[in-house]
């Protein structure tokens, strides 16, 4: 059986974050497909509401809530909870990626600073322990191993008779 390169589909109930527009990194909920290009959403726990979207706007995410098609926001509020969607997303290294993105970019100059002398100094123990263990192999260096040569086996069988 081969493996299928595909695990996330828009449906039904399947999470996805909002790449752009006016609700730019929110979550919502696939609610029903309009077409092919547009799904009614809705994110009643992220505060966006129920409106129609554009497949190109969302990116779609692991995560899938068990509701009906053209479920209710109260409906979708109980499955979300239910999901523990926002507690899952929280532990994924993809929000801790966008995390680590946005604090990165609102720091001042003087913590790029702080930051930059950080990472140097980091970098200059990482240099003197790589120029030790450098030294070391210079001063030692690997000794080959010898192989020993085997007898022919025709060789060694005529000499045990």
């Amino acid at each position: 059986m081969a493996l299928d390169p595909y695990s996330r589909f828009v449906e039904i109930g399947r999470v996805a974050y909002i790449a752009h527009g006016a609700d730019k990194g929110k979550l919502i909920a696939i609610v029903d497909v309009i077409d092919q290009n547009r799904a009614l959403v809705d994110g009643p726990c992220s505060g966006v509401g129920r409106k129609d979207m554009n497949f190109k706007a969302l990116h779609l995410t692991p995560y899938t809530i068990k509701i009906n098609h053209s479920a209710r926001t109260g409906t979708v509020k109980k499955a979300w909870e239910a999901a523990e969607v926002n507690k899952k997303w929280e532990q994924s290294t993809w929000a801790k990626k966008l995390a680590t993105a946005k604090r990165r970019t609102e720091l001042t100059d003087f913590e790029r600073f702080k930051l930059m002398k950080a990472k140097q100094a980091r970098n200059r123990l990482i240099n003197i322990e790589f120029g030790k263990l450098r030294k070391q192999a210079r001063k030692a260096p690997a000794k080959p191993k010898k192989l020993k040569k085997k007898a022919p086996a025709k060789a060694a069988a005529k000499g045990k008779k």
